[in-house]
């Protein structure tokens, strides 16, 4: 029990940067651009927390399948989920948010201190790799999808390629498996802008919850996406992690990691790319509210089951 009361603490001081952001936008409205804050977060800031995030872990071959089982669990999930989006939503929008936010988890923010309380300390290394798989989830197919809501194929690929995440990743790649060792001054560096990022993801969320109104998602949307999340996902995750040999506490993590609430990252690239950036918050919100009691039934599950 004082597990779950210290992750809730941890999580409510976090999201205090989102009420923040929402007395922002209520006072100063119009002036708090939300759309000037998404592009200075993700193409000045992300790379930073994406930096930072591979700096704080070493890499090794021991480590490589843990991200590739998230991976290759988000595929065999993924797969059935667009072409289910094609039969049951008509707007390109709503389809692509569907296909796509289930799967955008807040592996970083809330997974890893999660991760933390309900593991210890000797589940950082597993939780950050798996936050940086999520990465590639989000910056890869989440660009792409949510900009197939309003763009081509082209102008969607294109998008990708635009995006400065990902090649700031593969550096950071290559910084960590050589070796290169980074100076005091430079670490400190990217961990403020890491920290900068990761405050401004926050904020802006509570600038998108102003003036929001739950009432107007579609319905399917909203029981659709949130049922994928916290009742599909994690149970294709439990049975194919049942029939692997990963250590009990390794498959608890990953699916920790798989019921984390929505990423405020989804907002980014709903807002970026036009592709209803107040339904996507909504979903943001409701699964971020309803993960907090089902803190308690994971917890059950992981202290009874993984450990």
């Amino acid at each position: 029990m004082d597990t779950i009361k210290t992750t809730l603490l941890s999580i409510v001081f976090v999201y205090i940067f989102i009420l923040l952001g929402y007395i922002a936008k209520r006072i100063f409205k119009d002036e708090m651009n939300s759309k000037t804050l998404t592009i200075f977060s993700v193409y000045f800031l992300q790379p930073f927390v994406t930096v930072w995030g591979f700096s704080s872990a070493k890499l090794s071959v021991e480590h490589i399948f843990i991200p590739l089982y998230y991976l290759g669990i988000i595929a065999i999930v993924l797969v059935p989920t667009i072409f289910i989006a094609k039969v049951i939503f008509d707007d390109p929008k709503e389809r692509a948010i569907f296909s796509i936010a289930g799967f955008v988890g807040n592996t970083g923010n809330i997974g890893i201190p999660l991760g933390i309380a309900l593991f210890g300390e000797s589940s950082i290394i597993y939780a950050t790799l798996i936050n940086i798989a999520n990465v590639f989830v989000v910056y890869i197919l989440g660009v792409y999808i949510y900009s197939r809501g309003s763009f081509s194929i082209k102008k969607s690929l294109l998008n990708i390629i635009k995006i400065p995440i990902i090649p700031a990743s593969m550096i950071a790649i290559l910084i960590n498996i050589n070796n290169i060792e980074l100076n005091p001054q430079i670490r400190e560096f990217f961990k403020m802008g890491a920290y900068g990022g990761i405050v401004l993801q926050l904020f802006l969320l509570g600038t998108f919850l102003y003036g929001l109104k739950i009432k107007e998602i579609k319905k399917s949307l909203l029981i659709g996406t949130l049922s994928q999340k916290f009742i599909i996902l994690p149970i294709v995750t439990a049975i194919i992690l049942s029939f692997t040999n990963l250590p009990l506490y390794v498959q608890g993590i990953i699916l920790m990691e798989m019921m984390t609430p929505l990423a405020v990252a989804n907002i980014n690239l709903a807002s970026l790319y036009d592709c209803r950036p107040k339904d996507t918050t909504t979903l943001i919100l409701l699964s971020t509210l309803l993960f907090i009691p089902m803190l308690f039934l994971l917890s059950y599950i992981i202290s009874n089951f993984y450990l």
